[in-house]
């Protein structure tokens, strides 16, 4: 049964975002249909991006997502919101690219004699384009190339990362892959390349527009300022955008659980009547986790301190109870052995024992190996 009200609770809200995404029954679908219902994967570890995507279906596994990568090309693995790596479907790069390229460009963060000025941004984005035009170039391989074009100064290492140096050019890495200059190629042995991609970006107004439905799709109700944070971009900025497709008729407004005011698209104010039930598990920065709102609701008493790192979502992968997170959990491999540990915040029942060993059973066929469940106190850190 499903109804309708202009008044939204949590538990309907959860339930249709966990529907809508596979997460109550799984898709029967194509990893980038799969990718798509979230609008997109955080992929900045890849063992956690094919467990996003394989555990929404019935049998997917990893080799499907980098079948989908690297051979049928249906999915690309690009810079997506946040700046941070993501897997988008190939058909929807234009729209994100647009969306992304389209979005407020704040100062840098980069001191004086680091930044680059706009004529400078530019020259760099035109070396990477022109680089990675029908080739796949190793970071350095591309210092090289973005080097001979722009310059020695493009090259001179002084942004400081990870106890090192960067070239000049990177900090423009993300804004090359929002021009449609950038995307990901296939791994060299240990060292990612990048390619340049087939595509020309859409429009930065409808592109925004369709980017926008496409997350309230996914996890409205939501706020601009919602919308915001997940895209790392201006509150005001983001009212504004709302506040114009409101007017377009393209959204509307629902008081959602706290007597707040949020937004759904447009004629989309269907929910679940009944919460959701059951155990699932979620790996690292899973889509799920790090857009739906409010956290508190998601994460409930004890798993604020425990599943979330100051504040943030994602750092550990989580146990669902019922629709919330209910505890953490760890894999590490070694071979195809595949020893799982379950961490849950309060004793689970019989049931849902049974039910966790068959969440287990389907991340070893995702992840290609032979789970072994341990039930007990995970003692690795977050992003472990």
């Amino acid at each position: 049964m499903t109804t309708r009200s202009a008044t939204v609770t949590w538990a309907g809200a959860n339930s249709r975002r966990m529907e809508r995404q596979g997460l109550t029954a799984p898709l029967n679908a194509a990893p980038a249909a799969v990718v798509r219902s979230m609008p997109a994967v955080h992929a900045q570890v890849m063992s956690a991006a094919e467990l996003s995507v394989g555990l929404r279906s019935r049998e997917l596994t990893r080799a499907d997502v980098r079948t989908a990568l690297w051979e049928d090309r249906t999915l690309v693995r690009t810079f997506g919101p946040r700046g941070t790596v993501h897997l988008v479907p190939a058909d929807e790069l234009p729209l994100w690219t647009g969306a992304l390229s389209a979005l407020p460009v704040g100062r840098s963060v980069h001191p004086d004699s680091v930044r680059m000025t706009p004529e400078q941004t530019e020259e760099v984005l035109a070396a990477i384009g022109d680089a990675l035009t029908g080739a796949e170039l190793t970071v350095d391989e591309l210092t090289d190339a973005v080097v001979s074009r722009a310059g020695a100064w493009a090259g001179e290492p002084v942004m400081p990362a990870f106890q090192t140096l960067w070239p000049r050019w990177r900090q423009v890495t993300h804004l090359a892959s929002h021009r449609g200059l950038l995307c990901f190629g296939r791994d060299r042995g240990r060292k990612i390349t990048y390619t340049r991609p087939d595509v020309t970006p859409l429009d930065g107004p409808p592109a925004l527009a369709a980017l926008a439905r496409r997350y309230l799709y996914a996890y409205g109700p939501a706020t601009p300022r919602d919308f915001a944070t997940w895209l790392a971009a201006p509150a005001r900025w983001a009212s504004g955008l709302f506040a114009g497709l409101a007017e377009e008729g393209d959204i509307e407004e629902v008081v959602y659980e706290d007597g707040g005011p949020a937004w759904v698209v447009a004629g989309d104010a269907a929910f679940p009547s009944q919460p959701v039930r059951g155990v699932r598990l979620l790996p690292y920065f899973d889509a799920f986790v790090i857009a739906s709102r409010p956290r508190e609701k998601l994460f409930p008493g004890a798993a604020r301190t425990r599943a979330l790192a100051g504040g943030q979502a994602g750092n550990f992968p989580v146990l669902l109870v019922d629709g919330t997170v209910a505890g953490v959990w760890h894999q590490r491999r070694s071979g195809r052995r595949i020893a799982v540990t379950v961490e849950p915040l309060s004793p689970l029942t019989a049931g849902q024992l049974r039910e966790l060993e068959q969440r287990v059973a389907r991340v070893g066929e995702v992840m290609e190996g032979n789970p072994e469940l341990t039930v007990g106190k995970v003692t690795v850190g977050g992003h472990a």
